[in-house]
């Protein structure tokens, strides 16, 4: 309840008062969208029910209505939007959960007690923040950095092929060879997971530290291990920033620079100027996107523990 009537007044609740508070910090935000988003996004949606050309006359575009004729273009007649797209849920599949599990892990590191705790924080997140996002970037169209990475991995087909070796031993037929599978992928892709993790790692240990100790103390002196103490206490209070680091990397990874349909989209929008087909992709790319985050947040908030 927002609202709460006292002696023949209507007042604000605790609650109501929270919810004002949190319309005003979204109001700008709003107001911003409003503004300056919400036209362009409808254009866009025009895009994808027409022919757009450059009209030079007029300093603009020239749509032309063609109904569904970019979205079947898009899912019958080209013959990579439908498999990169599949690629890249599958990939998000497997790098999500692997991004939430290694970035809770830095972030217990990170909250335990430890001398020069606050220098070495300083030191682990430098580079992990400014790689986040920029430094994708730069790998993927650095010639000299693209240089790097090929030269390294030359120099490591002896331990390349050692890998293989082991991974051939471990995996073997069975339901056990799919999981070991999966973490053979995921540890060939360490790196990039760790490069997406930065901004999860803060907020995990934001988390982490809104923990009052007195509950750890209490789950001590009845007895708990430091492994019961875990699960009965930090994932719990922990859950509702699982859910925020799931949707976050989520987004982050389908707008990566390196991600191929983004780079299909740019192609035929900056290249070869088709506008229509290019934002009928890109729509069709936001939906699915849409759907996921849907579907994720559903599963995951209801097992969500909520601390009050």
């Amino acid at each position: 309840m927002y609202f709460i009537k006292k002696d023949n007044k209507i007042s604000l609740t605790i609650e109501g008062r929270n919810a004002v508070a949190g319309y005003l910090f979204l109001l700008p935000f709003l107001i911003g969208f409003l503004s300056f988003m919400l036209l362009p996004i409808v254009e866009s949606l025009r895009m994808v029910f027409s022919r757009v050309r450059i009209d030079i006359i007029k300093n603009g575009f020239d749509m032309e209505f063609i109904g569904l004729e970019n979205l079947v273009r898009v899912f019958m007649i080209d013959p990579e939007f439908n498999r990169m797209l599949t690629e890249e849920i599958w990939r998000m599949v497997l790098i999500v959960p692997a991004i939430i599990i290694f970035s809770l892990f830095v972030a217990l590191i990170l909250n335990q007690e430890f001398k020069a705790r606050g220098f070495v924080r300083a030191v682990f997140f430098l580079p992990v923040i400014l790689s986040s996002g920029i430094m994708i970037g730069l790998e993927t169209n650095n010639s000299l950095l693209n240089s790097m990475a090929e030269i390294i991995r030359e120099g490591n087909l002896l331990k390349a092929s050692i890998t293989k070796v082991l991974e051939d031993i471990l995996v073997s037929e069975g339901a056990a060879s799919d999981f070991m599978a999966y973490i053979f992928v995921i540890v060939n892709q360490i790196y990039d997971i760790a490069m997406a993790s930065g901004i999860q790692i803060i907020i995990f240990l934001s988390a982490l530290q809104t923990i009052p100790p007195s509950m750890f103390e209490a789950a001590e002196i009845e007895g708990a291990t430091g492994w019961e103490c875990f699960w009965k206490i930090t994932f719990p209070m922990v859950s509702p920033l699982i859910l925020v680091n799931v949707v976050y990397s989520v987004v982050d990874y389908f707008i990566r620079t390196d991600n191929l349909i983004m780079a299909k989209i740019n192609t035929a929008m900056i290249m070869r100027l088709e506008f229509g087909f290019s934002t009928a992709m890109a729509w069709v790319y936001f939906l699915a996107v849409m759907i996921i985050i849907g579907a994720s947040v559903g599963l995951i908030s209801k097992k969500v523990y909520y601390y009050e």
